[in-house]
């Protein structure tokens, strides 16, 4: 078994008001609540992004999609229990459907405000969120040959992760609206093929000299070399709702620099691809993500999505097996197909409803799904709601998807007494079920009410 490569998985969130539904203007109360939890690792493994409304989280280096998956669930346990403290919501999505640049704020440093300076509106309605996976390479060479191979690939982790359907309050027809937003950067998009890691930092020389970008880490090519690690950074994906979809995204991106890495030290041909097939590839799969055809850039012909994936994984299969993830990525690859990127199940959730509070709401149940520690002292109900989503799948309705598109964000995680007969009324509407029993005036914490639910919910 060939040593499998590190891994890191950085992710982007936006912070929400759970009663508007749209980003806040300032996500400090968060910092300082994450700054007041007991996490040994200290403060180091959250930052501040572009926008005040935005939070990001990064794991440390892993060394399996175990590890990925712990870390990921301990960080976003982290900060929905500090967004609860400070009364928000986390939402782990491309954009954002309520979301308005106008009423935002950009984070206040040189930097930043440099970046406004020279980029003007495109800096300015950047409110989007990415999913990006650093793979541990530490010869630069070696690096640049694995991006020469990988960005033919890259489009099938944009429709996978497409989370982005909605900009300003519509549907956009696409798929991952984000990388439409985030393509209008100098430096966004497929990358060229370079002969060597000179070349490749001549490149970014040229363009920071040219007074184009700031420096290497305004590069935001879809793959780059990390500027700050020995890595090779996977940028092309949305971040993804659920852990799941991010432990896929990991996956594939550390199976596929192994892959093209073995067959640029085995001095395999490098595939020939036009930058223009390429730049249509990418667009493609913002435009359809899983629910159209995709471009087969090997082949230069429209495929459906199910059968690029398909292609996709039997190219990394031997690598997947080698490393024993082959099982793991193989079922959320078809779990996603099955149930459908997020993209998709916001629409599912808005057709239901017409309501885009429903699709921040149903977001923000996903991206709380990793929250376990609930406790009588929380202030918030989104972890709550998706254990109580648990017990009526499990209980009443096998149909997974109807529950999860009716899925509601509620709020006040410790409601007086008098307004639980409210609370429960909700939890009636929203999974279309009718709860009778005991008086629920004697409910007090959150615990109770699960169990309440628990043992007096009965099918609508």
């Amino acid at each position: 078994m060939t040593a499998p490569l590190t891994v890191g998985v950085e992710e982007e969130f936006l912070v929400v008001d759970p009663v508007t539904r749209v980003a806040v203007t300032d996500s400090q109360p968060v910092f300082d609540h994450l700054a007041d939890q007991d996490d040994p690792r200290g403060e180091d493994l959250y930052d501040h992004e572009l926008q005040q409304s935005m939070v990001e989280i990064h794991t440390p280096i892993c060394h399996s999609l175990a590890d990925v998956r712990a870390e990921l669930r301990q960080l976003r346990a982290n900060v929905v229990r500090a967004s609860g403290d400070a009364g928000r919501g986390i939402v782990a999505a491309g954009t954002l459907p309520l979301a308005d640049w106008r009423n935002q704020r950009i984070t206040p440093t040189p930097r930043y405000e440099e970046m406004v300076k020279a980029h003007k509106q495109v800096a300015r309605e950047q409110i989007v969120c990415g999913c990006h996976v650093h793979v541990g390479i530490s010869d630069a060479e070696a690096a640049v040959q694995v991006l020469n191979r990988a960005r033919l690939w890259a489009p099938v982790l944009l429709a996978l992760s497409a989370s982005s359907p909605f900009w300003m309050g519509a549907d956009t027809g696409y798929a991952s609206y984000r990388s439409v937003l985030w393509g209008r950067w100098p430096t966004a998009g497929t990358p060229d093929a370079h002969r060597s890691v000179a070349e490749y930092h001549a490149v970014v020389q040229a363009l920071i000299g040219a007074g184009v970008i700031l420096d290497a880490g305004q590069i935001y090519w879809d793959i780059r070399l990390g500027h700050q690690h020995d890595t090779l950074e996977f940028r092309i994906a949305d971040v993804c709702p659920t852990i799941d979809e991010a432990v896929l995204q990991a996956g594939l991106c550390r199976a596929l620099a192994r892959t093209c890495l073995d067959e640029a030290r085995s001095e395999r041909r490098l595939p020939e691809a036009r930058p223009e097939l390429l730049r249509a590839a990418r667009w493609r799969a913002a435009r359809s993500g899983l629910d159209g055809d995709l471009v087969d850039v090997h082949a230069a012909e429209p495929v459906p999505a199910p059968v690029l994936l398909d292609r996709f994984l039997t190219y990394l299969r031997p690598t997947l097996e080698d490393t024993g993830d082959w099982d793991e990525v193989a079922a959320l690859a078809e779990q996603t197909l099955r149930r459908g990127n997020s993209a998709r199940r916001q629409r599912q959730t808005f057709a239901q409803s017409q309501r885009l509070q429903d699709v921040v709401d149903l977001l923000v149940a996903e991206t709380a799904s990793a929250y376990r520690a609930i406790g009588p002292s929380e202030r918030t109900l989104m972890g709550v709601e998706e254990r109580v989503k648990q017990i009526i799948v499990r209980q009443l309705d096998p149909d997974e998807d109807r529950i999860t598109r009716q899925a509601r964000f509620i709020e006040d995680l410790n409601a007086d007494p008098q307004d639980v007969i409210a609370l429960l009324s909700q939890f009636e509407r929203t999974f279309e079920i009718t709860i009778s029993g005991s008086d629920p005036k004697e409910i007090e914490t959150v615990g109770q009410v699960i169990e309440y639910i628990e043992a007096h919910a009965t099918s609508g």
